[in-house]
């Protein structure tokens, strides 16, 4: 993906100060304490045995967000299906967005893989290994209804003040158009900037905002007014060189397009399934 398109490539650096990992329950959540062999099935080493750790940044839906106390979404859904392939059950770690970017987590051993709505960027592969591409993503203007903004160019063109999520391809993107645009830290920020008209128009991915609009009130507050094709791919990071567990994610994937998993979990978080979504060429 292009470092300067838009659906949340998170070039995540980090916005918070956060001064460790915050664990946080998953939809799959093993209490074993990590008990076990760390050789899981196909001879994949992990950092903890019994479980597949994932570091993300919450909350970022549908991708994965917290839901009913369990950290839940396309991602997460997902990488069940890694762990289960291996054997284990999935953990998932809140952390910064500095560590998607330098894969300062997956160094350190604190994590296995990450799964936060990534694009894929030439720059971040100097420092990740990525999976094969699993989302095609878009960005999206969001506006008030009646605000009269019809598109990017027509806010630039009104010198509308926008407002993008901090240290994301899609900020990048809006400020290579000419923007100045207000930074949040958050993909539910950038909504409350919005809501309270801190700011008059907001870009962000796509897939975020079909999430806002299934909201009955935000659907009846904003709409969308703009859609930026980018050419933004998302995919799994893990440490460079762990080629069995880039090869466990890189089938996992495989089979859920072929037996319809991927279909069914891109229609339950997503909305209606795109056919291009499912089998996008290498980044």
């Amino acid at each position: 993906m292009n470092t300067l398109s838009g659906r949340r490539t998170r070039v995540l650096a980090a916005t918070t100060a956060t001064a460790g990992l915050l664990l946080v329950a998953a939809c799959t959540s093993s209490d074993d304490g990590g008990s076990g062999s760390k050789t899981a099935a196909g001879g994949v080493e992990l950092v903890k045995g019994g479980q597949l750790t994932t570091c993300t940044h919450l909350p970022y839906p549908p991708f994965q967000s917290e839901i009913d106390g369990k950290v839940q979404g396309f991602d997460v859904s997902l990488i069940d299906l890694v762990a289960k392939d291996l054997g284990v059950q999935q953990k998932v770690l809140d952390t910064p967005f500095e560590n998607f970017k330098t894969g300062a987590f997956l160094n350190s051993g604190d994590c296995d893989l990450a799964a936060a709505g990534m694009t894929i960027t030439e720059e971040r592969k100097k420092n990740v290994d990525f999976s094969d591409p699993y989302f095609d993503a878009t960005q999206a203007l969001l506006v008030a209804k009646g605000s009269g903004i019809s598109s990017l160019a027509d806010a630039k063109a009104k010198k509308v003040q926008l407002g993008a999520q901090a240290q994301t391809t899609g900020e990048d993107y809006v400020k290579s158009q000419g923007f100045d645009p207000v930074s949040f830290e958050s993909s539910d920020a950038v909504l409350n900037g919005l809501r309270s008209g801190q700011v008059k128009a907001v870009v962000i991915d796509y897939p975020v905002v079909q999430g806002w609009l299934k909201n009955n009130a935000n659907a009846d507050a904003f709409q969308v007014a703009d859609n930026i094709n980018t050419g933004e791919q998302y995919g799994f990071t893990v440490k460079k060189g762990n080629t069995k567990l880039l090869a466990a994610v890189n089938k996992a994937l495989a089979d859920a397009k072929a037996d319809g998993t991927y279909k069914k979990l891109y229609e339950k978080w997503i909305g209606p399934y795109d056919e291009s979504a499912a089998s996008p060429s290498a980044s």
